[in-house]
């Protein structure tokens, strides 16, 4: 039976190193943290993300603060709020909630943040510092941040002789989550949906990564037996034995069939999910740090 990493757990560590260092940045510097999260539309899921991302930062000591603009807001009047975010002082951290209204164009609105305000670890100066191994002066993507920390808590900190398999190569956790595991030196092998015989790659991994957005797609017999599986999906699948019209949240790995077979493994929800936010809570505070021209804290 695989050991279930608790996701909860280790991020209300993180959220507890997280609030120290925000005293500590206050009562060495005078800098309180400051988050800025700016929503566009009414979109109900991202409000209820940009509501948990604003009660965290304040449970963590920031000054929080949001932006809530109509859905029909232009490009230019949202490009002009993240130009005024980025020259104000009090503001280390910008995040501009994804997806944007459809006439949008959000790469552009992305890119136009500052990279040392960029705590969603988004901006190409932060992925290219990633892709380079310097992970000591940009700002990590929060995600597989996240998912990296799941990791080292069962392999520690160096992975040398272990093969990890990366399923997905998304911009957002697939590409950086690869870089990660790189520079701890994992060998990776980053597969996705054009990857032939997908099922006997993925039971090389010492480290098996989902991220594909499809529900239990990752069989028990596509883990290696002992391995590490860090399910990083959440798909909303019906589910009649509830009642009618009820659902339930489940991940890329067929997670009951898959605790017989890995060692350890993140559970949907509760895993990889809590993990998002005490990072993004995280790279505000470093961002801070920087700011004030301080040594940030690791995490």
């Amino acid at each position: 039976m695989a050991t279930v990493i608790d996701g909860k757990q280790a991020a209300a560590s993180v959220i507890e190193a997280v609030k120290a260092a925000a005293v500590g940045l206050e009562a060495d510097a005078s800098v309180k943290t400051g988050l800025a999260v700016v929503i566009v539309g009414d979109d109900p899921a991202s409000h209820t993300y940009v509501g948990a991302k604003g009660r965290m930062a304040k449970e963590c000591g920031f000054n929080s603060v949001q932006h809530t603009l109509p859905a029909e807001t232009t490009q230019d009047a949202l490009g002009g709020l993240v130009s005024s975010l980025n020259e104000d002082a009090s503001i280390h951290g910008i995040l501009v909630q994804l997806p944007l209204p459809k006439h949008l164009n959000s790469d552009a609105i992305i890119q136009s943040i500052r990279p040392d305000k960029d705590v969603d670890g988004l901006h190409v100066v932060n992925a290219g510092k990633l892709a380079t191994g310097d992970l000591e002066t940009g700002l990590i993507s929060c995600t597989p941040a996240g998912a990296m920390l799941l990791v080292r808590r069962i392999h520690g900190e160096d992975l040398s002789g272990l093969n990890a398999v990366v399923i997905g190569r998304s911009n957002l956790f697939g590409k950086p989550m690869a870089q990660l595991l790189l520079n701890a030196n994992a060998t990776v092998t980053t597969a996705h949906s054009r990857t032939k015989d997908l099922a006997s790659v993925a039971r090389g991994a010492d480290i098996l990564v989902a991220a594909v957005g499809r529900p239990e797609m990752v069989k028990a017999d596509w883990a290696k037996p002992g391995a590490t599986v860090i399910d990083v999906g959440i798909n909303r699948i019906a589910a009649p034995e509830r009642g009618a019209g009820k659902s339930r949240l489940v991940g890329d790995v067929a997670y009951a069939e898959a605790l017989d077979v890995a060692g350890a493994i993140t559970p949907v929800p509760g895993g990889v999910g809590p993990m998002t936010i005490a990072m993004l809570m995280a790279n505000t505070v470093i961002a801070a740090h920087r700011a004030a021209g301080k040594k940030p804290p690791k995490f």
